[in-house]
Formats: C-alpha cells, sequence, structure tokens
C-alpha cells in the first residue's frame, strides 16, 4: 500500500506539473492508501512487540514490573480506548455505506472505505488487545514463557536510539 500511495503521489505530481491536470480522486486515494496502512498495521505491530516504548524507565525495572505495567496499560488504556472506538465507529461506517456517502470534493471517491478502515483497524486492535491481556497474565502467572524478545540493553541510559521498535 506504501508503494501504491508513492507511486500514485508521484504520477499526480507529474501529471500536475507537466500538464496542469489534477483528480481529487486521486488525492484522496493517496489519503485512503496510506490511512490503511497504520490502520491496519497498529495489531500487527502490537504483536510484534515493535510499537514504540520508553525504555529508559522500564528497562531499570524487573521484568514482572514490566509485565504487570504491560497488563495494566492494555487493561485500562488500550482496551477500554479500543471498545470506544469500535463502538462508535460501526454506525459511523454502517450509515456511511448505506448513503453511499461521496466526498464533497469535485470528483471524489466514497468515504465509507475510510470509515471501514478505522473500524477494522481498531476491531483487529482489539482483538490483540485482548491476546496480549491474556498473554501477559499468562507470563505473569508462570504458565508460559516470555514469547516477546526482549530489547538489548548494553549501553549507557544517557544512550537514545531506536531499535527493534523501542526508544532506548
Amino acid at each position: 500500500m506504501i508503494l501504491a500511495t508513492i507511486l500514485i503521489s508521484a504520477a499526480n505530481a507529474l501529471m500536475r506539473k507537466a500538464f496542469d491536470v489534477s483528480s481529487n480522486a486521486w488525492l484522496e486515494l493517496q489519503w485512503l492508501l496510506f490511512g490503511a496502512v497504520f490502520m491496519l498495521s497498529a495489531a500487527y505491530a502490537l504483536q510484534k512487540n515493535a510499537h514504540v516504548r520508553i525504555d529508559v524507565m522500564s528497562s531499570r525495572l524487573s521484568k514482572h514490573t514490566r509485565d504487570v505495567i504491560d497488563l495494566c496499560g492494555h487493561l485500562f488504556i488500550l482496551l477500554p480506548f479500543t471498545l470506544i472506538v469500535v463502538w462508535l465507529s460501526a454506525p459511523f461506517f454502517l450509515e456511511s455505506w448505506r448513503e453511499g456517502e461521496i466526498s464533497s470534493n469535485a470528483g471524489g471517491l466514497a468515504v465509507w472505505p475510510g470509515k471501514f478502515l478505522i473500524f477494522a483497524g481498531m476491531f483487529l486492535l482489539l482483538l490483540q488487545a485482548l491476546s496480549e491481556i491474556v498473554k501477559r497474565i499468562a507470563v505473569l502467572r508462570g504458565v508460559i514463557a516470555d514469547p516477546e524478545p526482549q530489547p538489548v540493553h548494553g549501553h549507557s541510559p544517557s544512550d537514545t536510539s531506536v531499535t527493534g521498535g523501542h526508544i532506548e
């Protein structure tokens, strides 16, 4: 989707500069594809432990404490947030789809696919949040070994680099 977004953006820019022709549909398609990348990859990033986390502080905590913090974050922040967005975005999408809502821009595209991406992305993130909660509880109880790789902390705390999806 990123490659398609880049190609559409480049083609649209070339057409605009070379022939003074542009299309709202192409601009909206760029927006839709770019949004799809972020909405549909959030759950995958959480599953792969590639989400941004500030390890400067958490690296000094015990593994058990980090697991408790992750569990609390998933239970009290991520889970309620995704539930609310899924709850609110479903009728938002369905109404747009039933009405065949189209962009108010001349030559614009249907709006419902973008609204569907909000719902779908948050629904996938909700499912992954539930999976992470179950996994953290199992790890804390010693039922399973932690399946997530731990970041390497072989440098000074003042070092700031991004490795493996973590800010260290």
